[in-house]
């Protein structure tokens, strides 16, 4: 399989809300990097490829919530893979500290940082 991703990905095992329009899931992530998530597909949830919505969770023991706009790039039976569209300075700042923790690798990270800077609109 030809794997194209430019940026790192951390397990990271939390719960999380999905939101579109009026409409709410509960569901968990599987991974996370700084350019969005992978995570469970919801119970109900048939939005499409392309969709439009809202991941928000809180890190674990502590009362940070993370929230970004993201695109479902992919999806299966099981998961849905987001690309985030928008994030906000206090979520990207707790997600990059997050990643920074779990790779080990400082200069990876602010490599993969500059690509995101860069490749944003």
């Amino acid at each position: 399989m030809d794997d194209r991703r430019k940026f790192s990905r951390i397990f990271f095992a939390a719960s999380a809300h999905l939101a579109q329009t009026e409409q709410t899931w509960r569901t968990k992530i599987l991974d996370l990097s700084l350019n969005g998530a992978l995570v469970e597909l919801p119970s109900g949830y048939t939005g499409q490829l392309n969709s439009i919505l809202t991941l928000e969770f809180v890190l674990p023991d502590s009362d940070v919530e993370l929230k970004m706009e993201a695109a479902i790039v992919h999806k299966t039976p099981e998961h849905l893979g987001l690309k985030c569209t928008h994030i906000d300075v206090d979520s990207i700042t707790h997600l990059r500290r997050i990643i920074e923790l779990n790779m080990g690798d400082p200069e990876l990270l602010n490599r993969e940082l500059t690509s995101l800077i860069t490749s944003a609109p």
